[in-house]
């Protein structure tokens, strides 16, 4: 018997050959992932007698429609399917294994399971934890390639996490940048899907405008769903930056207050944040400590008592802190004794004080979006260092919540979120002394922010 394959695009032949730990394919819709998917998995079941496949997705039906009926089709007469166990058998040993992931609890589903090799079918779908999960499921003592896919566009949960290891390249602590691979495949790449229906395309371009630029043109910086749209990180490399929240660091005239935002978090990240503003009540976030920032991936956790003390030593040694009537603002929730003792008992005992900020969700999200703002001469009234990363990070992550249209979804990392609410609260203004919004920043706006580039990774301090 023979398995026919079509002829690959270009694109297509690039992730076929591609041999990293970790190689991610696509970034926008109709690129060809889920025929490139298919036929890996077939080639290696048929090159390595005995190699054992896994094919994931999130939803049984999104595994069924997009996978197990076509490879049934592909694969009469070469490969047995048992419809129970939804598994592909070939007669040399090999395993094609498809499998579907919800949540997290269905993880334990998979943990104990040896692969050989991965296929995460639009990964953006799953959170980080779920992938590091997933991956340590690739190992095994014989000779198989041991290797992760991932198919993938902009947005959803896991937009985060892919667009820092494979398109910003940003790795933390035990992360080899050499083994990652992205290969950017487009509807335009995809030859076989522009022959056979070139009104796709079409139907792409007529989506509005943030979609049409993460769908069609794997725009990574905007997508549809984000809650902080206004927030911009203009690249460097344009002489016209004055439409960019992100700045260089200056120095911290010594007449500027400093104040202090916290959120807690022990098995969670925490964030302290500490802002000074100017004369005309402009807003700038100069120095952040972030839970996550010193020991990522490693299962360290800092106590409170670890938090508060390095907070306490950050505070008397650096230059713009040290000395200063520091004003504190923290969640109303770590005054909380009911549990034992409060938090804030522990951040007296470090001279780390704070007053009970305003934990009002929605008007104090509109407080943020109205500091983002931007007028007509590209003036905000926030602004953030470029070597506060974690702030610069997360904020454009976040998305709306399913359920409360006016609010942030809390699945995402919303941790600096918090933080930067409970100061615009400290600190609020009101509609008339907002800038005017300013969000066209596609299109027509010279500083058409498609242009790419990042800043890089600085200390904290």
């Amino acid at each position: 018997m023979q398995v026919l394959l079509q002829t690959p695009s270009e694109k297509q032949k690039i992730f076929l050959k591609d041999s990293h730990r970790f190689v991610a394919f696509g970034g926008a819709r109709g690129g060809g992932k889920s025929w490139a998917v298919r036929t890996k998995a077939v080639l290696l079941a048929l090159k390595y007698r005995g190699i054992r496949i896994c094919i994931l997705r999130r939803t049984y039906s999104e595994l069924r429609v997009n996978h197990i009926d076509t490879l049934k089709s592909q694969l009469l007469g070469v490969a047995l399917y048992s419809e129970g166990k939804r598994e592909f058998y070939f007669p040399g040993g090999s395993v094609i294994y498809c499998r579907y992931c919800q949540n997290e609890n269905d993880l334990g589903k998979l943990q104990g399971t040896e692969y050989d090799v991965v296929f995460i079918d639009e990964a953006t779908q799953f959170t980080e934890s779920m992938f590091r999960m997933i991956s340590a499921c690739v190992r095994g003592t014989n000779s198989f390639p041991k290797r992760v896919y991932l198919t993938c566009n902009p947005g959803g949960v896991g937009h985060g996490w892919v667009k820092r290891l494979f398109i910003d390249k940003k790795y933390n602590k035990g992360e080899t940048p050499s083994d990652y691979s992205f290969i950017r495949s487009l509807v335009t790449d995809n030859e076989a899907l522009m022959r056979f229906d070139s009104g796709y395309i079409k139907q792409l371009e007529s989506l509005p405008s943030k979609l049409r630029k993460a769908w069609l043109e794997g725009d990574w910086n905007i997508f549809e769903g984000q809650f902080f749209e206004e927030f911009r990180d203009v690249p460097e490399h344009y002489a016209d930056r004055r439409f960019s929240h992100v700045i260089e660091p200056f120095e911290v005239p010594a007449s500027w207050p400093i104040y202090r935002s916290y959120d807690f978090g022990y098995g969670k990240p925490f964030d302290c944040s500490w802002w000074t503003v100017d004369e005309d009540g402009r807003a700038y976030l100069i120095l952040q400590l972030y839970g996550c920032a010193r020991y990522p991936n490693t299962g360290v956790k800092w106590s409170p008592d670890r938090q508060f003390s390095e907070i306490h030593k950050i505070e008397t040694e650096h230059r713009w802190l040290k000395g200063k009537n520091i004003i504190g603002v923290a969640d109303p929730s770590i005054w909380d004794s009911s549990r034992g003792e409060a938090i804030i008992d522990t951040a007296d005992r470090h001279f780390v004080h704070f007053s009970p900020g305003d934990n009002k969700r929605i008007p104090g999200w509109m407080q943020c979006h109205y500091r983002l703002q931007f007028d007509s001469e590209g003036r905000a009234m926030v602004y953030f260092f470029k070597t506060c990363t974690d702030a610069v990070r997360t904020l454009p992550l976040l998305e709306y919540s399913k359920h409360n249209p006016e609010d942030l979804d809390t699945d995402g990392e919303d941790h600096f979120a918090d933080s930067f609410r409970y100061f615009a609260m400290s600190r609020p203004i009101f509609l008339s002394e907002a800038p005017r919004a300013r969000t066209d920043f596609y299109g027509d706006d010279p500083l058409d922010l498609r242009g790419g580039g990042r800043y890089k990774k600085y200390s904290y301090i």
